[in-house]
């Protein structure tokens, strides 16, 4: 029961997006098509069968079972439908043929820029709505890099103080990692070591090597401070309490959250002797540790400072050594480092959701383009609707500010793949449009229904093959 519940949530997300990103793109044919006065026969979200339908003037308006795209039948039109019938008669002033090539390229991408204006007005409400919180990057006076890691293979080490990325110089903490830094080609890190500057050059396939490594480049630069610790645990036993910071691991120091779990994953279950601070404001609430465990080793700088020897406990689920701690929370790293806030006015929202905009358009074509050129893996990099929903269930259950930022990126992709020059794709009509604009002349009807036909394969090739892949990488 619990797994056909899970099942319906995924389901559930996944087709709330769709349904928002096609009602969003078919309104874009539809509106056009108005606009020119072409008769549209049809509006559907959702293809057959149909679920419900009401026909008000000479447009039928329908919701289908089949929630996985949609489509405006405009009369005059050779499209998916494969209805030719209308070329038997003469051309008439309602329909798509009979309008200029201008006014017929405007319907076919309108779809497309619905969706990159979707994609606009919800990074700019976000961003109007909610304003930004950032973590200034001159506040990360250093990182810690993990063994083996991207940034490690890059040349990166524990202690570098990064001060720009894709040659830009670091603004905010996120820009070291963000997508204009990723998808730079080439993509460089910029660090300062011993009072050296020296420019690290990444992977060319780093987007193969980011789907290997749960997108991650294997930096961080979070405090070992604690925010949880696990009932019944070893720490909890120890004597550790939420709001301490770990300050070593036998006698090496510890700087960072990252680097003390790689640590006690290395002793593979053996004790450690485990040193930490508490802020005297917490002693004086909690009181004084009190296990046979811990021992205070001194006081300074108005914290006291413990020792106690820990044996981890072995998580099979997760396959790793466990002390019961909680690594900081999003407010302690926030008074960690300085967070701050930025509002924006609504021109500035405005402004900044269409820099954010071209931002991950141009992301998404670089991905694309380093997939067909073969300098990505296709497999890896390729996500279908397994995927999709898997996402759009986690931003879902992460909040909706989240969630509509997936359905702006969402909308951005499905731009850009429908502008694509594939036959049954609106980049394939433009395409045949394109070529009576210069020629003065349509192509055969039959060129374009056998296009269509080949077209309308190579889509289902396609899905079969993303349905499949997204099976196998769960």
């Amino acid at each position: 029961m619990e797994f056909a519940l899970e099942i319906l949530s995924y389901v559930f997300w996944v087709i709330v997006a769709i349904m928002i990103l096609v009602f969003v793109h078919e309104m874009g044919h539809y509106a056009f098509a108005k606009l020119f006065k072409m008769r549209v026969d049809r509006f559907s979200i959702g293809f057959p069968p149909k679920i419900v339908g009401k026909k008000i003037g000479n447009t039928e308006y329908v919701i289908g079972a089949t929630p996985l795209g949609g489509y405006v039948k405009i009369a005059g039109m050779v499209d998916e439908s494969m209805d030719t019938d209308f070329l038997q008669s003469q051309p008439q002033p309602w329909e798509f043929r009979a309008k200029p090539v201008w006014q017929r390229m405007i319907v076919i991408t309108a779809g497309v820029i619905f969706n990159m204006l979707l994609a606009w007005v919800v990074f700019a409400s976000l961003k109007f709505a909610h304003g930004e919180d950032y973590v200034p990057a001159e506040n990360i006076s250093g990182v810690y890099v993990q063994e083996g890691s991207i940034a490690h293979q890059m040349g990166m080490r524990t202690g570098d103080r990064p001060i720009a990325a894709a040659g830009r110089p670091l603004v905010r903490k996120s820009d070291l990692d963000g997508v204009e830094a990723l998808m730079a080609d080439p993509m460089t890190i910029t660090v300062v070591r011993d009072g050296q500057e020296m420019t690290l050059r990444g992977p060319s396939d780093i987007m193969t090597q980011l789907n290997r490594r749960g997108f991650s480049l294997g930096i961080s630069a979070d405090p070992p401070l604690i925010s949880a610790v696990q009932e019944d645990s070893p720490a909890a036993e120890a004597g550790l309490r939420p709001g301490d910071r770990v300050l070593a691991l036998a006698t090496d120091t510890v700087r960072f959250w990252a680097e003390m779990t790689d640590r006690i994953q290395a002793l593979e279950g053996a004790p450690v002797r485990v040193r930490w601070a508490r802020p005297d404001s917490l002693v004086s609430e909690l009181g004084e540790i009190t296990t046979s465990a811990a021992e205070l080793v001194g006081q300074r700088g108005g914290v006291h400072i413990y020792e106690a020897e820990i044996e981890p406990t072995y998580h099979e689920a997760t396959e790793s050594y466990l002390l019961g701690l909680m690594g900081p929370s999003s407010e302690m790293i926030a008074r960690e480092f300085g967070q701050q806030h930025r509002s924006f006015s609504i021109g500035g929202a405005i402004t900044a959701g269409f820099s954010e905009t071209w931002m991950n358009s141009r992301a998404i074509v670089t991905s694309l383009k380093r997939i067909v050129t073969g300098r990505e893996n296709v497999r890896e990099n390729l996500g279908g609707p397994v995927m999709i929903a898997k996402v759009t269930k986690e931003a879902a259950e992460a909040g909706g500010s989240v969630f509509w930022r997936i359905v702006a990126l969402l909308s951005i992709t499905l731009a850009i793949m429908n502008i694509l020059p594939i036959p049954a794709l609106d980049g394939g009509h433009l395409v045949f449009l394109i070529y009576e604009g210069i020629t003065r002349r349509e192509p055969s009807v039959r060129v374009r229904m056998v296009m269509q036909q080949i077209g309308m394969f190579l889509i289902l090739i396609l899905m079969t093959f993303l349905i499949f892949n997204d099976i196998l990488k769960l």
